[in-house]
This record gives C-alpha cells, structure tokens and sequence, in this order.
C-alpha cells in the first residue's frame, strides 16, 4: 500500500498529464501507464483522491451525549 506522500506525487503527475492533453507517461516505479479517455484519467483521479481522503480520514475521538428527561 502506497503512502500518502506517494499518492499525492501521483496524483499531482497525474494531473499534471491530463492537463498537458498527455494520455501515456511514466510512473515512479518506471511503469508506463496509457489512458484511453479523459474520463478515464478523471477516474483514476477520483480513485486517488478517496484513497488519499481514506488515509488521512481520521476516526471521532469525542462522543457528546445530549439526554433529556422528556419533560
């Protein structure tokens, strides 16, 4: 499983790609990698983004009760 500091590098070449109309580069680990639409790179963004959401979520730590006699 990648970090978040390896997720963020992806998704900013990612980004970087779909902005320049590049459809085909390379990634860090030398893999080359082709989109066949622009949707396609729009997914592959949204997939980074919730896995990097995923990690850096982090879970409640205060529970605040709100109780009444019913009065």
């Amino acid at each position: 499983m990648a970090t978040v500091a390896e997720l963020t590098k992806m998704r900013a070449d990612l980004l970087a790609a779909r902005a320049g109309g590049v459809r085909e580069f390379q990634d860090q680990n030398g893999e080359r990698i082709q989109y066949k639409s622009d949707a396609e790179m729009a997914r592959a963004l949204a997939a980074l983004d919730a896995e990097i959401s995923a990690q850096t979520a982090r879970p409640a730590n205060t529970i605040r009760f709100n109780m009444s006699k019913g009065i």
